[in-house]
């Protein structure tokens, strides 16, 4: 029930900007993590594509494409969770039923390449802890990348002194705001 509450009051703290508000927001943490020792050093990244109440990281992807970097974006299964896809610019992304886009490359599967995962949440705190959006798609796939230094991304607003966490909840090694 505490994580139900923290995830609405998130939405709330959201909805007082604007998508361009929140585009202009993204620009110093998207700058901070292509600084990133981590990210600047990493042939593969898993990184997401950002939905509109999101920090954005669509040019972010572009930029790493172009730094000849593996771009790698989950597509949600709803039955079996996420897979990886190799995102390849703008032009190979499809918007799917729920109009997310989602890359339409083929799958990838070999996780031992994966140095860095940037990884969304609605919240985060100092211990690294994160809070979704309540599926449990990340967490459960994560498990999977135990030797991947992850990287929790969000806007200041969206820290919390804690995070309520769970025995499945996978904390991040780090998180950039």
């Amino acid at each position: 029930m505490l994580k139900k509450k923290l995830r609405e009051e998130i939405r709330r703290r959201k909805r007082q900007f604007t998508r361009e508000q929140l585009r202009e927001r993204s620009l110093p943490i998207v700058a901070r993590l292509l600084a990133h020792p981590r990210i600047r050093e990493a042939e593969t990244v898993l990184l997401y594509y950002s939905l509109p109440d999101e920090v954005d990281t669509h040019n972010m992807a572009d930029e790493l494409l172009r730094q000849g970097k593996t771009v790698l974006l989950p597509v949600v299964m709803p039955r079996c969770g996420m897979q990886l896809r190799r995102y390849e610019g703008r032009g190979s992304m499809r918007e799917d039923e729920f109009h997310i886009l989602e890359p339409t490359g083929k799958p990838f599967t070999d996780y031992a390449q994966i140095s860095v995962a940037v990884i969304p949440g609605m919240s985060f705190d100092a211990r690294g802890n994160r809070l979704g959006r309540g599926k449990g798609y990340y967490d459960r796939f994560l498990k999977q990348l135990p030797h991947t230094y992850k990287i929790g991304v969000c806007f200041d607003f969206q820290r919390l002194e804690q995070v309520p966490v769970g025995a499945n909840d996978i904390p991040m090694d780090e998180v950039v705001s």
